[in-house]
């Protein structure tokens, strides 16, 4: 699988995969870190004109009312929207956010890619942060570390979104087409397990 490494314009890539990390704000730096550990360069993703040579996006944790205001000032929704349908994209707490059809607490924009309705800060303030293991899961055989830091919950989700994940009976992690959401921190936790899975390596 290594053997596949090729440089194109100083991009690494691994078996044809070419992964970018949005890092507009939030934790992207971690995602990055997680990325190398597997061997896989990855790229910062600031401006649409990145999307273009990539077959994978994550879109980190961080603020998503803040990441909101900015795809609405720079016009990058549709071009999401766009790479989101022919591309791969894993959105991780406030990326998983943004990912899902439907928002409440407060009602918000998003990008609409997976049929779900998720709930900001589903679990409460700052404060009621926590840590949990997930024993069912579809990322391996181990238990993974959930770090659920101000966490959105998934409310509901619609016909065809995979469940990879859950606690007491409540999803953590779908997966729809192309599109895979967690409302935890892999890459706080360095599950690579989870990286492996997107990455189908």
């Amino acid at each position: 699988m290594w053997q596949n490494f090729q440089k194109r314009r100083n991009f690494q890539t691994v078996d044809g995969k070419k992964v970018g990390v949005l890092a507009l704000q939030g934790d992207f730096s971690l995602h990055i870190k997680m990325l190398n550990t597997l061997g896989i360069e990855s790229k910062e993703v600031k401006k649409i004109e990145d999307l273009k040579e990539l077959t994978h996006l994550i879109i980190p944790g961080g603020e998503s009312t803040t990441l909101l205001n900015f795809f609405q000032k720079e016009n990058w929704f549709e071009p999401l929207k766009d790479f989101s349908r022919k591309n791969k994209v894993m959105g991780t707490c406030a990326g998983a956010i943004l990912l899902a059809e439907e928002v409440e607490n407060p009602q918000q924009e998003s990008l609409k890619v997976i049929p779900m309705k998720i709930r900001r800060n589903g679990y409460g303030r700052q404060v009621d942060s926590f840590i949990k293991k997930i024993e069912k899961h579809s990322f391996g055989e181990k238990p993974i570390e959930g770090v659920f830091i101000r966490a959105p919950r998934i409310i509901s989700i619609k016909e065809g979104v995979k469940v990879l994940a859950e606690i007491n009976g409540e999803p953590v992690a779908v997966e729809y087409k192309n599109a895979l959401a967690l409302t935890f921190h892999p890459e706080v936790s360095e599950e690579e397990a989870v990286y492996k899975y997107f990455l189908r390596i």
